[in-house]
């Protein structure tokens, strides 16, 4: 009798039933069995993230955290003092292997920065530049205003745009549908002779809120300023040029781009009983905009991920695989800080077991989002039935997170928080990212889903399929 058929035997399924379905070097139906067999640590999991002792903690967490550092740009003094606050909180919690791994990140600085309307009657402009945006000369840039709703319409009227600020006032179709104008906008526009551009917000809802983020320019094309406006403004001079009104804006930014700055990735442990060197990685990026709080983006991703290796260090946890919590570092710029960790470690990628990123809100939690083969999709599915208690079992595709993108290109298994982030948008990258905008409530969910799904996947005898 091959090891297979005892296996199954062992468990009480015949040979004929699991040879035909195996999983790595196990049979299916002993592989449901052995994921049932954490019901009862998943729940005392639950029972101390949601009702006991840790309740509302990751929320606390974040609040104080916050609440003390502020909002955490890359290459600026507050990111470092979060890093180090992270680093002695970590040390503090009794958590395994807390190092700080180096790196370099952008650091570009904002600057004073304004914007007018002269004609056809004054109106400020509610305004914020955007990441590696030049700035203006010291006077400002004083011009007419093309409207445009698309890059094709920016094609097809080019003749028209010498010498003025581009204004896009494309709809929001979907983040990453719109999201191109704002990390292509300038390029564009400067392609066309404008002298700056500006770029209706990239959200669905608005009270007058301008919403930054990174932009990109192009090899060979001039560097332009650029900055993004309100929806309500972008609509009425979107309104005003319809009505074959001349539009001037006087456009003052104050931004610059520096040298490099020394930054870190922050990591800390769970470390492995039995295979050490394997490893499930949970993540959040620690920087964030320089705007509100970075409580929602990615506050909260640091803070569950934090809070997982702190409840299972709570319940004398640990699994056969170490659980790696890493808070990256200029996530914002295009995961900076992720994409050298990635470099310095991907020699080890055969051991690395799954990578997780929360990035997307830490609101009412409904499953994990995960990307693997369909042999690691059906172990994730019985996974995730064990968070059936709080009501989170769904499993979707496309696991989603900047920082962990260049390991699933490597055929690692991916997973992302699934949570009911319909607002996210509403808050991205604006004044209004604080700690308001999180429930203490949800947080706990969401660090139960995170705790729940790393320490069993850590646990199993096998690891993931790829």
């Amino acid at each position: 009798m091959d090891v297979l058929s005892l296996l199954c035997l062992l468990i009480g399924f015949s040979s004929n039933s699991c040879a035909s379905d195996h999983v790595g070097g196990k049979c299916w139906e002993a592989t449901v069995e052995e994921i049932s067999g954490y019901a009862e640590v998943a729940q005392k999991i639950i029972d101390l993230a949601v009702y006991g002792d840790a309740r509302n903690r990751s929320y606390e967490k974040l609040a104080k955290f916050t609440d003390t550092v502020g909002h955490r740009l890359s290459g600026s003094r507050n990111l470092e003092h979060a890093i180090e606050y992270m680093y002695n909180a970590l040390t503090k919690d009794g958590l395994d292997n807390v190092h700080l791994e180096p790196v370099k990140i952008p650091h570009w600085v904002r600057g004073k920065e304004s914007a007018v309307i002269l004609r056809p009657r004054n109106h400020p402009l509610a305004i914020l530049g955007l990441g590696s945006s030049v700035g203006t000369p010291r006077e400002g840039i004083k011009a007419e205003v093309l409207v445009v709703k698309s890059f094709d319409e920016l094609k097809q009227r080019a003749s028209e745009a010498e010498g003025r600020i581009v204004v896009y006032n494309q709809p929001f179709v979907s983040y990453g549908e719109t999201v191109k104008y704002r990390s292509s906008g300038a390029a564009e526009a400067a392609k066309v002779g404008a002298v700056a551009s500006l770029i209706r917000s990239v959200t669905p809802f608005s009270i007058n809120s301008p919403h930054t983020g990174w932009q990109d320019y192009e090899e060979g094309v001039p560097r332009i300023p650029t900055a993004c406006i309100t929806v309500e403004d972008a609509q009425l001079m979107a309104r005003m040029a319809e009505r074959g009104q001349k539009i001037v804006i006087h456009l003052t930014m104050g931004a610059q781009n520096l040298p490099d700055a020394d930054s870190f990735n922050t990591v800390a442990e769970i470390t492995g009983s039995k295979y050490p060197e394997q490893v499930v990685l949970i993540s959040g990026h620690l920087d964030s905009w320089d705007v509100g709080q970075g409580a929602m983006d990615d506050g909260g991703g640091v803070a569950i991920s934090w809070e997982a290796l702190s409840l299972l260090k709570d319940l004398g946890l640990r699994p056969k695989r170490t659980v790696r919590a890493v808070l990256w570092s200029a996530e914002e710029p295009g995961g900076v800080g992720a994409l050298q960790y990635y470099q310095r470690h991907k020699e080890n990628i055969s051991n690395i077991n799954l990578v997780m990123e929360s990035d997307l809100g830490t609101f009412r939690p409904r499953g994990i989002q995960f990307s693997g083969k369909a042999q690691a999709q059906k172990i994730m599915g019985e996974v995730m039935k064990l968070l059936k208690p709080i009501n989170a079992t769904k499993l979707e595709g496309s696991a989603e997170g900047t920082d962990i993108q260049m390991w699933m290109d490597g055929g690692v298994p991916g997973a992302s928080l699934l949570n009911d982030n319909s607002k996210y948008f509403w808050f991205h990258h604006t004044h209004g990212d604080t700690i308001t905008v999180q429930d203490p409530e949800e947080m706990s969910l969401c660090s139960a889903v995170w705790a729940v799904v790393s320490y069993v996947i850590a646990d199993l005898e096998e690891m993931l399929p790829r």
